[in-house]
């Protein structure tokens, strides 16, 4: 995808603008993309599926006095684009009146880089199966592992333009690259699994033996596991579980659900609300971060947004719409999931800071004994969003004399979300990018007490 193509891009994305504003439009813009994805799944040291799928299309949004209306397509011939114009505008009209919709005041693009690899280009498909087939061999050579279910590899390179009717004109590139292994160990009733991750910009990124190797331990490390007996105890959250805790909460900071009155969180803006050990921003332009870029989804520049620091909510997540309905300035938190959706508020990628606890080891022995959760089960299900009260399904192992010990399963842990923020004792020193509750990088967290609940 070369830079001629996003200039393709660009002039389509602008030549929609010109066609919603001829059919009658006040305000518009046009957001064009193209991508590329693959897949491939190994099973045995063989491909069972391979996939390679491109996408190509425009969704544009016209706003006619207080109300707005989408339409997307495919045709990007002046024709095709012309229809969804004229498509858009009949939405509006059609559509509820609402004096906060319109474009961002300040329209714009920050300075992102590295958010394409060019050396994904180099990898051709047998190369990419042979990363594959060796995260699964790495797997398979642990003595405890007695399945591998699965073994994906799966890359995505693509291309975004967003004009609109300000003026507002620009395109960024970018790839990704990420593979995962599911394993189990035991046999039976006692079969437990085991995940390992990787995520990059390219393949050359992933470590194919230690994403195999942390599926192979994370299940092995569960074999024999049993039902504890109920306990108050102090709980540290393995990087994966604080990650699945801190894209729940991420969700509940979005001023929609704020104005919505769907946050626990909605009126608790500048009151203390977690420890002073945990720091949580929301970064739009980390180089590394996989949704990362350089506008959001109606072009407004991405930013770094401190949202929890020395124990304090310090803001909400706002794209243009609920920033002007609160009287605020938007963070740059537009989200868009592709040219078929217009765009809502979300976080970008939210980052739990490091901390000074040191490894899960350190993290063990400062509990002495506790529990380690390695996974829970429910999260979505199990946590009420409006009184933050969660009860949800853990598995993982007993922190004993200061070591990791006994694996336990069929337990419960509960608390609600402004407690558990606030029982944060110590955060891990080592942070990994995780895809679980969006694209967030997250850390060990040991917590001084929660309820758990087993036999």
């Amino acid at each position: 995808m070369s830079g001629a193509n996003g200039e393709l891009l660009e002039d389509t994305a602008r030549r929609a603008v010109e066609a919603a504003v001829s059919a009658g439009a006040d305000q518009a813009e046009a957001w064009a993309e193209e991508a590329v994805t693959r897949q491939i799944r190994v099973y045995e040291e063989s491909v069972e599926s391979l996939k390679d799928a491109g996408s190509r299309g425009i969704g544009i949004r016209v706003f006619t006095g207080n109300r707005s209306g989408y339409a997307y397509g495919t045709d990007l011939s002046d024709e095709g684009i012309a229809e969804l114009a004229r498509t858009a505008g009949e939405n509006a009209r059609v559509a509820d009146e609402d004096e906060f919709a319109g474009l961002p005041e300040r329209p714009g693009a920050a300075e992102v880089s590295g958010l394409y690899s060019p050396e994904l280009a180099n990898w051709n498909t047998e190369r990419k199966v042979q990363l594959a087939v060796e995260i699964e061999r790495t797997a398979r050579a642990n003595p405890q592992v007695s399945q591998v279910e699965d073994v994906v590899y799966a890359d995505a390179e693509g291309r975004i333009a967003l004009a609109n009717s300000a003026g507002f004109v620009s395109s960024f590139q970018s790839s990704s690259a990420w593979s995962y292994v599911s394993a189990f160990a035991g046999e039976g009733a006692d079969l437990m699994t085991g995940l390992g991750v990787g995520l990059a910009r390219d393949p050359s990124g992933l470590d194919p033996e230690a994403i195999g190797r942390e599926g192979a331990e994370r299940a092995a490390a569960l074999v024999g596991a049993r039902q504890p007996e109920s306990r108050h105890c102090p709980v540290v959250f393995d990087a994966f579980v604080a990650a699945s805790f801190i894209g729940f909460i991420g969700g509940m900071l979005s001023a929609d659900a704020v104005q919505r009155g769907r946050s626990l969180f909605a009126d608790k803006e500048g009151e203390e609300i977690a420890s002073g050990e945990l720091r949580l921003v929301d970064d739009g332009t980390d180089a590394e971060g996989p949704d990362s870029s350089p506008f959001d989804g109606e072009g407004s520049p991405r930013r770094r947004t401190p949202l929890i620091e020395d124990g304090r909510l310090l803001t909400f997540l706002f794209d243009a719409r609920t920033a002007r309905k609160a009287g605020r300035e938007t963070t740059g938190n537009a989200g868009r999931g592709s040219y078929r959706t217009p765009p809502s508020v979300s976080t970008s990628n939210l980052i739990l800071d490091a901390g000074s606890g040191g490894s899960l080891e350190d993290l063990a022995r400062t509990v002495g004994d506790g529990l380690y959760v390695t996974d829970v089960a429910g999260l979505h299900s199990g946590v009420n969003p409006v009184s933050g009260t969660f009860s949800v399904g853990a598995t993982g192992r007993l922190i004993e004399n200061g070591e990791l010990g006994t694996p336990v399963r069929e337990m419960t842990i509960a608390s609600d979300l402004v407690s558990m923020l606030k029982a944060v004792e110590a955060v891990g020193s080592t942070t990994r990018w995780v895809p679980f509750g969006g694209s967030v990088k997250a850390v060990p967290l040991l917590l001084r007490e929660m309820s758990v609940s087993g036999s």
